[in-house]
């Protein structure tokens, strides 16, 4: 059986930068109220009529990582996406990224599992290349929320959170079984579905042709719903549940750990999970203060960084743990 490392990593966000106190004006919010709940100061938003969509941002990231990785993109023996805002119905955004990519044909993958998309993916990458499938394996994670936010007050509590951008990577064979990816653990729980979740459109409860008919300017089923405070008790259980899982599956423990990367969620719930394992500033990275909530994306574009500015390092141990819509969550153990 073969092991999996990440060998390259890309991320690309969109310049244009929306402060709280741009959102200020078009809402009832200040940044002070912003930053007090989610530790959010500004996020990227993409400018309609730019070019940037969910899958461009993806193949933006996924040609930097490409490049790292020290391969040519038909070295790609398989692509795996990661999103909750495609830019069609279907088809989902993983084929668009091998067409526009100019990948030989090989096997695309959506993975819809929200803020712990990468994670998941990340997982089934990895089961592809221990089994001896795939060799090179194109893991994206892109969000482009903007463009479906309700950007007024009755919105708010949503709204303000989420950024747009895109984080890839590639994961490759190893031979070397005391590096690259230990271990991955995932999990679920539907009875929590309609907590955090985005109803319309949707086949579930309403035809398409009701929806069209209606156009109803209050229906909130559009837009996204969070129960916040529900989810933030859920997730810092569940965080913590999954990170020792990962650890005492390896035999380590949480003084083993060289940097933690938490989904960018929200800061409160990344420095109660540092608190919670007695972990130092140097030992947890976040970027939720540049970027917001980027959900799938979030992750890989918070390792990117870590990675650019040093602080993953040979031999490090390296957590990656998300929680989401779902609710979904899971945790990556990896020895860089």
């Amino acid at each position: 059986m073969y092991n999996s490392k990440i060998t390259g990593l890309g991320y690309y966000v969109p310049e244009n930068v929306i402060t709280n106190d741009d959102l200020s004006k078009i809402m009832d919010t200040n940044d002070a109220w912003i930053q007090e709940r989610t530790g959010i100061k500004e996020r990227r938003h993409v400018v309609r009529g730019d070019g940037d969509t969910t899958t461009t941002m993806g193949v933006k990231a996924a040609k930097i990582a490409i490049e790292r990785a020290k391969i040519d993109k038909d070295d790609i023996d398989f692509i795996v996406f990661a999103t909750l805002s495609p830019d069609y119905y279907f088809p989902g955004p993983g084929v668009l990224v091998q067409r526009d990519l100019g990948i030989k044909t090989v096997g695309a993958l959506d993975v819809r599992n929200q803020c712990s998309g990468f994670i998941y993916a990340l997982s089934v990458a990895d089961q592809f290349i221990k089994s001896g499938m795939y060799k090179n394996v194109l893991v994206i994670g892109s969000e482009l929320h903007s463009h479906g936010l309700d950007m007024t007050t009755r919105g708010r509590g949503v709204s303000v959170i989420f950024g747009d951008g895109a984080g890839a990577a590639v994961l490759s064979r190893s031979e070397d079984k005391g590096k690259g990816m230990l271990s991955s653990h995932l999990h679920s729980e539907g009875q929590h579905a309609e907590e955090l979740s985005l109803i319309a459109p949707g086949m579930g409860k309403r035809w398409v042709t009701d929806i069209i008919e209606d156009n109803d300017p209050n229906d909130e089923s559009y837009y996204p719903h969070m129960n916040g405070q529900f989810v933030f008790k859920n997730a810092v259980v569940r965080f913590s549940e999954v990170i020792m899982e990962g650890l005492k599956k390896n035999s380590l423990k949480p003084e083993d750990i060289d940097l933690l990367v938490p989904h960018q969620a929200n800061l409160r719930i990344s420095q109660f999970i540092q608190n919670k394992f007695g972990l130092g500033n140097d030992q947890v990275f976040n970027n939720i203060m540049k970027y917001g909530n980027t959900t799938a994306a979030s992750i890989p574009i918070a390792l990117t960084e870590a990675w650019e500015s040093g602080k993953v390092k040979d031999g490090d141990l390296v957590v990656l743990a998300a929680f989401g819509s779902g609710f979904t969550w899971g945790s990556v153990i990896i020895r860089w």
